[in-house]
Parts: structure tokens; sequence; C-alpha cells
């Protein structure tokens, strides 16, 4: 009898493992809540470990056909609209581009690799005690040999293998908004005191931006709650004018809470796993949400490929969770540094236009051990 493999959560890490599973002659079943699979999301960064995995798949000429090569990292004082240090990257490998035209760049080749793709699948509960089970809001069950929890930041699988830390908010809060426009093809972190914007081009004429600002007050966890375009441009009305005129072209914005949640204490259990945000959810000061989902993806699908599983995925809990640490504590020091006032913030520009004089390319030398990872390598 065929084991029956199903994955909970249509999203990069999701369809990237039902892809990488297929590319091994495994078929697994993707089980999405959406009605269907399509042009949600804002912007996504790849770095080089993520493009790395999309090569992979054999994904590498889709990639590089969509969304815009970034040429540079530029942190600047956006108070008063200049650079503090200009970032070069090379390579090609790393793009930014709409989330929604990475989706489809792995749907269409997990169809076409004979995934099925099941939408309007809604999870309301996840059994990980003996063969997982899922449970649906209309009711139905299924049950699965192997069960693979993709689900993001609310996943129902996570709690069922026994997770239940409370996650707390950052005091922060984070605006994302599509804008129309032309931009540089670099991505530029406009810092200010207690607050800073992201902002980078993710389709010709299309700009994505983030925006973060500290607030003492709780903001609902979650991507898609309506936000005040009047008020974003309130909290970043001290910025110079080319961010303002930015957020002049506001017309709609999402606002959620960032909220701090603990690396899963288990990820597997010999029969459901764990990836990407349901594991590790990371805060969006690194650009790495969408890059270690895909290598979770490639790594668990090899742990489940693997002669001995139950080994196979132990070790895949165990590589995996001191890399994402890791990415998930550097991405926390970037907010830090982000947000600084007064004379901390007056020191770090100096040093940061310094090191831009003398060795620009040294701060991100900094991140090789990240960027420089292939974890499709053995």
């Amino acid at each position: 009898m065929t084991e029956r493999i199903g994955i909970l959560g249509g999203g990069i890490g999701g369809l990237a493992c039902a892809l990488a599973l297929a590319r091994r002659g495994i078929v697994a079943e993707v089980f999405e809540r959406a009605p269907e699979i399509g042009d949600v999301g804002a912007g996504v960064q790849i770095s080089p470990n993520g493009a790395a995995v999309l090569r992979a798949l054999d994904l590498g000429p889709a990639f590089e056909a969509a969304g815009v090569e970034s040429r540079a990292v530029v942190v600047r004082d956006g108070l008063v609209d200049r650079d503090l240090i200009r970032m070069p990257l090379s390579g090609g490998a790393f793009r930014m581009l709409h989330r929604a035209d990475l989706i489809a760049i792995l749907a269409d080749a997990a169809r076409a690799a004979g995934v099925e793709i099941r939408t309007n699948h809604a999870a309301r509960e996840a059994l990980a005690d003996g063969r997982p089970c899922l449970r649906f809001e209309d009711g139905t069950e299924e049950t699965f040999d192997m069960l693979v929890g993709a689900d993001g930041i609310h996943s129902v699988l996570r709690p069922a293998l026994g997770n239940r830390e409370v996650a707390f908010f950052t005091g922060q809060v984070a605006w994302r908004a599509l804008v129309p426009g032309d931009a540089p093809a670099e991505a530029r972190v406009e810092t200010g005191p207690g607050r800073h914007l992201v902002h980078y081009p993710v389709r010709p004429g299309v700009v994505n931006l983030v925006a973060v600002e500290e607030r003492t007050d709780w903001a609902e966890e979650g991507w898609h709650i309506p936000g005040d375009p009047d008020a974003l441009r309130a909290a970043f009305a001290g910025f110079a004018r080319p961010v303002r005129a930015l957020l002049d072209r506001v017309e709609g914005v999402h606002l959620w809470g960032l909220f701090r949640h603990p690396v899963a204490a288990r990820w597997q259990d010999g029969a459901s796993a764990l990836l990407g945000d349901a594991a590790h959810p990371t805060l969006p000061f690194l650009a790495q949400g969408a890059n270690l989902a895909l290598e979770d993806a490639w790594c668990l699908a090899a742990a489940l490929a693997a002669p001995d599983r139950m080994a196979g995925l132990a070790r895949y809990e165990a590589a995996r969770k001191p890399r994402v640490g890791r990415a998930i504590a550097a991405a926390e020091a970037n907010a830090r540094n982000y947000h600084l006032d007064g004379p901390r913030r007056r020191a770090a520009h100096m040093a940061l236009r310094l090191a831009g004089r003398v060795a620009p390319g040294a701060m991100l030398r900094r991140y090789d051990w990240l960027y420089g990872c292939d974890v499709t390598q053995p």
C-alpha cells in the first residue's frame, strides 16, 4: 500500500517540500486553507542560501526570470535622506520579488511533478498521537502516514507535538504595502529613532515597503489586518521628503504586531514534522523567513527520503535548530541597531560611514555563515 504524506500549508515552505519530495520520487498532498493559490502577500528577498535550494529544485531559470536582481543593500539616515553605507551584491543570487510570483513558480512545478494541491482546506486541529490526523473546519478528517506542518505562525501541528510556548509582543508593529513607482534595483533601509522603513522593487513599476514602529500598545498578530495609510504617514512624518513621497502613494496597507515566538522545543516525532514559521517564526529584520523555509523544505525532504526515516528526522531537527536560532538572533540585533537614538545613533552612523568608505563589503561578510550555506550540498 502506498504511503500517504500530507503537507499542511501551500506557502513557500510547504510547496518547496512537496516539490523536493517529488524530485525524489515521493508524492505528497498539499492542503491549503485559501480558496486558491493566488496573488496574495507582498515582497520577499531571496538570498544565495535560498536561491541554492530553488536551483537544486530545477527552478533556476524561472527564479532568475522573476522579480528584480538586487545590486546592493543600502542603509540610510531616513531623517536627512543620506546614505550611511552601500553594500554591493554580486553573483545574481540576491533577488527581490513578489511572494505570489515565487508561489506560482513553486506551485506550477509541484503540479507538473504530480503533487495534488487541495485548496479550501482550513485545518482546525491536528492530532499527532499515533498516525497523524487533520480535522478540517468543514468537519472532515484526513489521516496520514507522515504529516508535515508548514502552516505558519498559527500552526495547528506545532501544539500537537507538545509545543505550547507563549509568544510575547516585541513592542513593535509593522506595516506592509505595495505602491506604484520605479525604484533602484536595491534594498534600502531608512533608519530613524524608534522606527525604520525598508523598500525595494518587486515587479516593474511596483515597490514593496515594510515600515516598523516601536509601540507600547498591543497589535494583533497576522499579516492581513487592514491598517490606516494616514496613521502610517503620521508615524514617519519626521522622515525626509523622499520617504514621505513614497508613503504618499500608499492607498492600502496591512498592519501587524510583531511577536517573538521561541523556536519550537520539538520539531518532529517520527510521523509528524514542522518546517518554516511553524517551527521558528522569524522577525522581518534580516529578510530570511522565506530563505529559511526553503532550507527547511530541502532538508526535511531529504530526511523523509532517508532509508532510516526516524534517524533522518532526528538529524533534520538537530541540524536546523542551531542555524535558525542564530539567524533569529541576528535579525533581532538588526532591529535594535536600526532604531537607535541620541549619541548612540550618531556614533553608529559615523561608524557606518567610515566602513562604507574603507570596506563596504565587510558588513555583509559578517553574514557569510548565512548566505554562504548551501544545504543542497552533502
